[in-house]
Formats: C-alpha cells, structure tokens, sequence
C-alpha cells in the first residue's frame, strides 16, 4: 500500500513541554515554549511536571502536587502564555498508575483524587485529551479484572466535559507494554472516548529492542526471526486499528545504551526500559537504532493522520546530559517530521 505523500503534509504537529532541553535539568518552560512556537509547531503536550515547576513562578512557592486549586491557577497562566505564542495545548501528560488498583488500597484512593483534580487542571489549561499510561504498578498490588471497569469509569467522568483518554501501553507496564494489550483494553471498555496513544519508542523499544543485552535487542530469537516477527506485529497494527481510535503518534527514537542496563528494577522500583526512557530518547535519524519509519509507516496504513508529537528524552549517548540549542533542536525536529514523512510515503527526502 503506497501512502499519499499529499495527506501527510497536513499532519498537525505537536512537542512534548518536558522534553526539550536536558532531561535532568530541564530550561525555563517558557523559554521552551518560544523555541517550539519558533519551529512551527502549532501545539504541545503539557506535562504535569511543567506545571510543577512553572508554579514556583506564578505562585512564588512550590506548588503542592495535590492542591488543585493552585494548580488551575498555574494551568491557567500556562494556557495564557501558549495563546500568545499561538500554541494550542493538545494533551495533559503523564497520569499514571491509575488503572487496577485493589479496593479499598491507599492507591486506588490516590488515583480517583488525582483524577478528579486534573480534569480540573485539564478545563484550565483548555485541552480535551488527558493521556493514561498503562500502569507500572507491581502485578501484587493489581487487580486486572479492575483495568477495564477503572477506564470506563474514567471515561465516564470525563465525558460530561467533553474529554477523551489517549491510553498508551509503556512498555515496561506491568500488565500491557504492547500496543496488542492496550488495544485490547480499549475495545473492551468500548467507550467512544477513549483511543489509543502509539509510541514509535514503546512499540519498538518493546517488540525490537532490549536495553539489557549486548546487542540491544530482543534475545530469544535469532535477527531474522526477530526481524520477521515484528514485521508481522507492525502489519497486523496497521489492519487491525481503526484509524479514528488513534488520538495520536509519539515520537521519538532511543540510543543503544553503553553498557547493558541491569534487568532488575531500580531504587525507585523502575523496570530497565523505564530508566532508557528516562535519557536515551533522541529524535530520529539523531544517532538512535530503533525502526522508527518502520512504526510511523505501519500507523498511518491505518489511514490514521492526526496529531504527530515529538517526546524525546536526549541525554546524549552515555544519557549523562548533554548541550542543546532549545531553538536549533526545535527545529530538527521539525525538519524530521518532514523527512519522516517523505520515507513512510517512500519518497527520497531532500532538505529545504
């Protein structure tokens, strides 16, 4: 099937508010919001961290993550600050471990609290789209048969605003890291406002790629199998998906890391691709090795073509940080977004 190379030029575009800069010390928000304004993207996703931080400017004082009536506020100044820059705000990122919690838990009880605050935030900032990351919870601390009645449940309470959930399977969850598990999900909460949030990182970094062997990727078949094997998932994603339950396409690539990340969870109780997340993000065709065309192509044979939005966590190769020219990188990734494009509709890209 040969793509349209005219319907991908209008694909609206967006970048993630957290991750331009070092992940580790991210710039000013707004002097990001200027360089992605610049670069001609027309949107972002706002994070909840941004919001965060952007408090202590608005407020003089760290917000509390839980006072919600601060945190309109924030929002609230956040959405003035993107209006000027003509910048819509397309989604409110990351909420996550909501979904599965056991009755009666200290977090399922967080969960509804939180999720009752940040439709607040989410009237404030003025975005319709909230995006819920399929849980990391530890499996002993989750009742699966609860996943499906939580998301309804969640859809439910945002439909009187006229909100939406994008789900996104991270692909070190706990109980749905493939783009399969949380299809799957979704069709059996069978809401019209829930879809799905695709992730050229979650999907490849899962199904291709493993920060914890010496090659960096997946072992237990050979190369060609492997190869096979995702070309087989890739092409069943692109047959089996509606386009209209896709809210939108993450992406980004991921560095081969220096030495093979330890299999076992971190202090923070952090699975091994939760931590490549965390600083080996770069854009594509910026020194990573996942096949990112590959994923972007498989998505839009779906017919798919809304929202593209740029999530990269570039701390360099060795992910210890590294210098970035806000404005400069903002406008790669655009630059990407048309080579990216140009490939999936097989076409030789040639830079402007």
């Amino acid at each position: 099937m040969t793509l349209d190379y005219a319907s991908l030029t209008a694909i609206p575009i967006s970048y993630a508010s957290c991750s331009l800069g070092s992940p580790s010390s991210p710039p000013p928000l707004l002097d990001r919001l200027d360089a992605i304004s610049v670069a001609n993207f027309t949107a972002i996703e706002l994070s909840f961290p941004d919001i965060l931080s952007y408090g202590e400017i608005v407020l003089g004082h760290s917000p509390d993550p839980k006072d919600y009536d601060e945190l309109v506020k924030v929002a609230e100044a956040i959405k003035k600050e993107c209006d000027t820059r003509k910048l819509g705000i397309m989604m409110l990122q990351p909420f996550a471990n909501f979904e599965g919690w056991k009755e009666g838990s200290d977090g399922r009880k967080d969960a509804w609290e939180r999720a009752r605050g940040w439709v607040r935030i989410m009237q404030a900032a003025g975005t319709d789209m909230l995006q819920v990351g399929s849980t990391d919870t530890p499996l002993e601390n989750v009742d699966l048969a609860k996943v499906v009645p939580d998301l309804r449940e969640l859809c439910d309470m945002l439909k009187p605003h006229g909100f939406k959930v994008a789900y996104e399977n991270w692909c070190w969850s706990s109980h749905a890291p493939d783009w399969k598990h949380v299809w799957r999900i979704v069709k059996e909460v069978d809401r019209d406002n829930i879809g799905l949030c695709l992730d050229t990182f979650q999907t490849a970094g899962g199904e291709w790629a493993d920060p914890t062997t010496e090659s960096g990727l997946l072992d237990d078949v050979s190369k060609i199998e492997l190869i096979h094997r995702f070309s087989a998932s890739l092409e069943d994603l692109s047959k089996t998906i509606p386009k209209d339950k896709i809210y939108l396409l993450q992406i980004s690539d991921a560095y081969e890391v220096p030495e093979p990340l330890s299999k076992e969870v971190d202090e923070q109780g952090l699975r091994p691709r939760g931590r490549w997340s965390h600083d080996f993000r770069p854009l594509p065709y910026n020194g990573g090795y996942l096949p990112v065309v590959d994923v972007v192509t498989a998505v839009l044979r779906t017919g798919f073509r809304g929202w593209f939005s740029y999530e990269v966590f570039d701390g360099g190769p060795d992910g210890k940080g590294k210098d970035q020219d806000l404005v400069a990188y903002a406008q790669t990734a655009y630059n990407v977004q048309q080579r990216l494009i140009a490939e999936a509709a097989g076409k030789k890209y040639k830079p402007q």
